[in-house]
Parts: C-alpha cells; sequence; structure tokens
C-alpha cells in the first residue's frame, strides 16, 4: 500500500472514530480507533496550520467569526468577567482572542490544544496577556477539578478520539455553574439545504481545501468527520449524559453549524 493509500484509510478511519474509542492497544496488539484518530488529527492539524485561517475564512465564506461571536455570547461569561477560562481546542486562538477583547472582559484564557504548530500559527494574533497557550489534549486536561469558570469548544468535539471521554472531561474541569460551549458543524435539517450542503462539502470544498493548503487528505477527512458526528439532540444528550444540565442549542446559518451550551449542576460533578 502506498504512503497516499495509507493516509487516506488512516482520515476514513479517523472520521469514523469518536464514539467510545478506547485510547489503549488491544490486547493483539492492534491500535484503537482512537489511537489512530489521535495520531491523525494531531498531525493533520500541525500540516496545515500555515493555511488553516485562510481557509476557514475561503470555505466558510467568511461566515466563521460570527458564528464564533455567538458562541461567545452564549458562553455567560459576563457573570464572572475575571475568571478564569478554557478554549480547548483553541487552534489559532480565534475563540480566546474573541473571548479576551469583550469590552468588561478582565479574566484569563487558558487556550489548550495539543498541535503546538496551530498555537503557534495563531500566536502572531494575540495582543492580549490575558491569552495563555499550553499544549494540552482536551481528553486529558492539565487543571484540577471545579477549576475554571467556563469552557468553549470550537469545531473540536468533532476531532475528539472518545467524544463521550472527552465531554466528561470538560465538565469535570468547570465548576458548580459554568457552563460548557460546544461550536461545531452540523447537518442542515433541511433536505433541501441538506442537498445543496452535501455537493458543496464533499466535492468543492476537498477540492479547494487540497489546492489552497496542499494536503492531500485534511479536506476529506472534514466532511467524512461531520457524517460521524452526533446531529443536534443526539449531542445535546451527550452532553447531559457528562453530567451537564439545562443543556440546549441554536442552529446557525440554515444548520450547517450549531452552538451547544450546558453547564454543570450546583453541587454536582462530572460523571465518571
Amino acid at each position: 500500500m502506498s504512503a497516499v493509500d495509507t493516509e487516506r484509510r488512516e482520515a476514513l478511519e479517523a472520521a469514523g472514530a469518536g464514539r467510545g474509542a478506547a485510547d489503549v492497544e488491544g490486547e493483539t496488539g492492534a491500535e484503537s480507533s482512537g489511537v489512530v484518530k489521535r495520531r491523525y488529527v494531531r498531525r493533520m492539524f500541525s500540516e496545515i496550520a500555515p493555511t488553516y485561517d485562510l481557509l476557514n475564512r475561503l470555505l466558510s465564506f467568511n461566515i466563521d467569526g460570527r458564528w464564533r461571536r455567538r458562541a461567545i455570547d452564549v458562553l455567560g461569561w459576563e457573570r464572572r468577567p475575571r475568571g478564569r477560562y478554557l478554549d480547548a481546542c483553541a487552534g489559532t486562538l480565534d475563540m480566546s482572542i474573541e473571548l479576551a477583547r469583550r469590552a468588561g472582559f478582565a479574566g484569563t484564557v487558558i487556550a489548550a490544544d495539543f498541535a503546538e504548530a496551530m498555537l503557534r500559527a495563531g500566536g502572531a494574533k494575540v495582543r492580549a496577556a490575558a491569552v495563555r497557550p499550553v499544549v494540552a489534549d482536551a481528553l486529558q486536561l492539565p487543571l484540577g477539578d471545579a477549576s475554571v469558570d467556563g469552557a468553549m469548544v470550537a469545531f473540536g468535539v468533532r476531532n475528539f478520539a472518545d467524544i463521550d471521554a472527552g465531554l466528561r472531561e470538560l465538565s469535570r474541569v468547570l465548576k458548580p455553574g459554568a457552563r460548557l460551549v460546544v461550536l461545531d458543524c452540523s447537518a442542515p435539517p433541511s433536505a433541501a439545504v441538506r442537498g445543496v450542503y452535501q455537493v458543496y462539502f464533499r466535492r468543492l470544498l476537498p477540492l479547494v481545501g487540497r489546492m489552497v493548503s496542499g494536503h492531500r487528505t485534511a479536506y476529506r477527512y472534514l466532511p467524512e468527520s461531520v457524517a460521524h458526528f452526533p446531529p443536534a439532540p443526539a449531542l445535546a444528550a451527550c452532553m447531559e449524559q457528562a453530567g451537564l444540565s439545562d443543556v440546549r442549542y441554536e442552529r446557525l446559518t440554515f444548520g450547517v453549524t450549531a452552538v451547544h451550551w450546558g453547564e454543570r449542576p450546583a453541587g454536582g460533578g462530572a460523571r465518571a
């Protein structure tokens, strides 16, 4: 099998993993889907980091900034403006920067990502001392229990090696009453919109993505990972299973993305 074929196989396997995918080797020594996904996602984002921001703007028709702003709107940071907030899967730091520059915000943002190249690519945009990048995996955060006043993940939960474990880990670090916000791609509920979306997402997007980034599989992994990602109601249920309460969601731009949010119950804890 050629290197190209191997990479394509890894991309497809990674896109299909994410629910209950153990991050360990089995008794036979074979790698679990979680191991394959974690390795592929880290390598892929490290390789596309230089063109990531450009392609986000281009492929979303520059709407992605509006989606991020809406996610910050529902974070509820105004309740604790001097608090400590987590941006998991922070990438090139757009969410961290958006929160840090909000009028009245006087807290800190821990911007965590396991692909160091992404954090470095976003570093030049940071003008606020409030943003503190750290190389860390969202499934194994270097944070204590109930240690942050809010957490957010933009276009990252879909890439978790184990979505359920990742949501539990995010819930673990929230203080009681603190909110988790998840922004990610979603399947449009309208059949007509979904048809147009699928043509764009599966044909045009991979072509443009490969031409600009030079990466053979990253923008084929994207539509495949969305196809395997829980739809909005199911993701809300996953968040509830992770121990969050009052979980709600809002579809954005005809449902091509959705923002979910929920809170760690007062006096409650994350589920094991």
